[in-house]
């Protein structure tokens, strides 16, 4: 148990005055009443302690009485989505951790949006039509398809606001309206989000749209996030920004490891000779993984009005020698292109 921790934790012989002292230097808004052995029994938040002083009780009372016995709590395992999920649902914004009913953590909801605000822009590339999983998305677009009860946009979301990052363009094209509506202005999900809106007639791919950017977006000085809509992941942002500062270059290319095990012993030969006989050989290649950080000076060179990918974005610079380095992703990654990868992202059977 950490110090902040131990610090909010209250015994059965807390008195209110000890409560009220342990949730100011705490500064999470709440106490947890605990017995001797970290059991959570009830939480005491401030209108709990004033609501017991207005009804008659002294500041050196015991506390115990006035705790919350019905509190909301989530094990060790909880994501950091779901946890939102519940704090939304519940109008609450701090919720314990319990393994075996002992406390051993607590999600407080500004630290899970993230507490650090970053300058930098992200812009979410969500107008694609999804052609390769119909027909789950003649009705849907592709990123709102649901991955564990969210759809996948909602979760690229609620991942770069909790890195800090406070202002989100989205891309749409293909079904933007239910886009649109499913997300409004952002504010339900701690940022800003804007539209930047393709003709239905004319998709602009994964750079082109980035021409619709405003010009105190796109002239100006920090660099911009961008990623493709499909993706579950759980990259660090926080790196891959820190990286591309570090690399002095125009852009920088987030990276994984594709692997492929080949299912039977491949033969090498020479003439009708066998030379060699490798059994389910493995390869390995690094791939771009859709996510990109870019300087707005890049986007001068997007021709604009026309299908513009990404790729030829990167090829346009390295053409003109200048420098694009690239970063391996850490964490979870998963490209939802396809119904089988879909399937895999959902933990169903292939």
């Amino acid at each position: 148990m950490n110090a902040r921790l131990k610090g909010i934790c209250v015994g059965t012989a807390a008195t209110i005055r000890q409560t009220m002292e342990s949730i100011s230097d705490g500064a999470v808004e709440i106490a947890l009443l605990v017995d001797d052995r970290g059991r959570l029994l009830g939480t005491l938040s401030d209108g709990d302690l004033r609501r017991a002083l207005l009804g008659g009780a002294s500041l050196d009372g015991p506390v115990a009485p006035h705790a919350q016995g019905r509190f909301t709590a989530v094990s060790p395992d909880a994501d950091r989505a779901g946890v939102l999920d519940l704090m939304h649902a519940r109008s609450i914004s701090q919720v314990p951790i319990l393994d075996h009913g002992v406390v051993v953590g607590l999600h407080v909801l500004r630290e899970l949006l993230g507490a650090e605000e970053r300058d930098n822009v992200a812009v979410i590339m969500a107008g694609g039509r999804g052609t390769r999983l119909r027909p789950l998305t003649e009705q849907r677009p592709k990123p709102m398809l649901a991955v564990a009860g969210r759809p996948i946009l909602e979760r690229i979301v609620l991942h770069l606001t909790g890195a800090g990052i406070r202002t989100i363009y989205l891309a749409v094209n293909y079904l933007a309206d239910l886009i649109e509506e499913y997300f409004g202005d952002g504010d339900a999900f701690g940022c800003r989000i804007e539209y930047l809106r393709e003709d239905v007639g004319c998709p602009l791919g994964t750079a082109g749209a980035l021409a619709l950017l405003p010009p105190a977006v796109s002239q100006g000085r920090e660099p911009l996030l961008v990623m493709n809509g499909d993706l579950v992941t759980q990259f660090h942002v926080g790196r891959l920004l820190e990286a591309h500062t570090r690399g002095v270059g125009v852009a920088t290319v987030g990276v994984r490891d594709y692997v492929h095990e080949v299912p039977f012993g491949v033969v090498s030969l020479e003439g009708d000779t066998v030379a060699t006989l490798d059994e389910k050989p493995v390869a390995v290649w690094t791939v771009n993984a859709g996510v990109y950080v870019v300087e707005p000076s890049l986007l001068r060179h997007i021709e604009i009005g026309r299908e513009f990918p990404m790729t030829e974005l990167i090829a346009s610079a390295l053409r003109r020698g200048e420098r694009v380095f690239a970063h391996r992703l850490e964490g979870d990654w998963l490209d939802v292109g396809r119904v089988s990868e879909l399937r895999q992202a959902r933990g169903e059977e292939p």
